[in-house]
């Protein structure tokens, strides 16, 4: 590789990466906040488990748009570019997050301050939609194929990042201010800070190029005339396979980064700072195992460390959750029983996900292929879960098993979709290694 080839690379990487990492903070600091904050001050009730359940509810809306944001900014980012439409996501992403830190609770303007929640998290939702596979297909589409698991696994260390700042700016605010101040006015700081991330995110965003393959597509006008359709008549068992596999990943990352917090803090009696600590550990460690993973699947193969890295990574939830139930209030057992499975096995996933996903499809459709495979399978495999997991924990009587058979089943829907992914790329090879010594001969 050319050392001119390099610096673009390197470029594109940084601004996929501080772009990614500045989207997730602003779509998970609403997911830290909303089972600690918004079940108290947009939706109260008698029940707090209800307040809990509707606040989870608004969370659930961000996966909900997200696949909209997924077509339509696929839709254009596979006619005009990835790049124009990473600008605009990014924006629409924190001026939505700036806003939420200004609105007025239930008690200061009843039934609208809920409703407002919810219109930015729409809004959220449609912006990320559209983010995530334009990031990742910068790195891939920039990178030799050889090695290009390893760069599109660096956006996604975006999402470890922005979960790291999310639950340390709140923790952080919950240390230095009393409950009854972050309460009132603390954690507005967390989203308010968002409008000061994007103005830096946007400038560097601002300076990348297009991508060579795309770039190709459109120098030999082969762009697809609607680019979801043909996706969906060409690739429509991949599109499935994808939509499976990503099941874990969705369903683990929100166990652990979202209702592991409200776990540890209303059923094991752990402070919430204490429960962020953990969160934000594991996202540090996330961003060494991320990389190491995505490595991985270049050398032994992407379908083989994500069916494997499923399996195992949702048997950990039986351990994990046990050592917390048992931990009587020890905080370095709590860290461990986090960071063990979220911040190491999870990478297992997360890591070499991005690059299996853009090898289903070709060019002409990938941006619309990979969002609309991650951002449709989020609402059930994201979206839903922290409501699931706390209607299980309630039918469980406050012990976490019911928590995590789910996990269970979730690890082994990946798993065998996982597998299908690989064996229908073994079948492709060997049918087109006879053509190809043909060719030659």
């Amino acid at each position: 590789m050319s050392t001119h080839n390099e610096k673009a690379i390197r470029k594109v990487v940084i601004s996929a990466l501080v772009g990614a990492s500045l989207e997730w903070y602003d779509f998970f600091l609403y997911g830290v906040v909303a089972g600690i904050v918004f079940n108290r001050l947009y939706f109260p009730s008698d029940d707090i488990t209800v307040s809990t359940m509707l606040a989870y509810g608004t969370f659930a809306v961000g996966f909900i748009t997200r696949p909209l944001g997924g077509v339509v900014f696929g839709h254009f980012g596979d006619k005009l570019g990835r790049k124009s439409m990473l600008v605009i996501t990014l924006m629409i992403m924190g001026v939505a997050t700036f806003l939420i830190g200004l609105i007025p609770t239930y008690d200061q303007i009843g039934i609208a301050a809920p409703l407002l929640l919810l219109l930015m998290r729409v809004m959220q939702g449609i912006g990320l939609g559209g983010e995530w596979g334009g990031a990742v297909l910068m790195a891939y589409e920039y990178a030799p194929k050889e090695k290009r698991g390893f760069y599109a696994s660096l956006p996604q260390i975006g999402l470890a990042i922005g979960l790291c700042m999310a639950s340390g700016v709140v923790g952080l605010l919950s240390w230095a201010l009393t409950d009854a101040q972050f309460m009132a006015w603390g954690w507005r700081i967390a989203f308010l800070l968002s409008g000061v991330m994007v103005a830096v995110g946007m400038y560097i965003r601002l300076s990348v190029q297009e991508t060579p393959e795309f770039a190709a597509v459109k120098e030999h006008n082969a762009e697809a005339a609607i680019p979801f359709f043909d996706m969906m008549r060409r690739y429509p068992g991949n599109v499935l396979k994808g939509m499976g596999a990503r099941y874990i990943d969705g369903v683990f990352f929100n166990i652990f980064g979202v209702f592991s917090i409200n776990y540890l803090t209303n059923t094991v009696k752990i402070s919430r700072t204490d429960a962020l600590l953990g969160v934000m550990i594991s996202a540090l460690v996330m961003i060494v195992t991320i990389p190491f993973f995505g490595r991985l699947s270049d050398r032994i193969g992407r379908t083989k460390v994500f069916m494997w890295g499923s399996i195992i990574t949702a048997l950990s939830a039986f351990p994990a959750f046990w050592l917390m139930t048992h931990s009587q209030g020890n905080v370095t057992l709590v860290w461990i029983s986090i960071v063990v499975p979220f911040g190491i096995l999870y990478a297992a996933v997360y890591g070499p996900e991005a690059a299996l996903f853009c090898d289903l499809f070709d060019a002409k459709v990938r941006y619309t292929g990979i969002s609309f495979v991650y951002q449709f399978s989020g609402i059930f495999a994201s979206g839903i879960t922290p409501i699931i997991a706390t209607a299980l924990l309630k039918t469980g009587g406050g012990d976490p098993w019911h928590v995590c058979l789910y996990v269970l089943f979730a690890g082994a829907v990946s798993a065998a979709c996982a597998w299908s992914i690989g064996r229908d790329k073994a079948r492709l090879a060997t049918i087109e290694m006879p053509t190809r010594r043909g060719q030659r001969a």
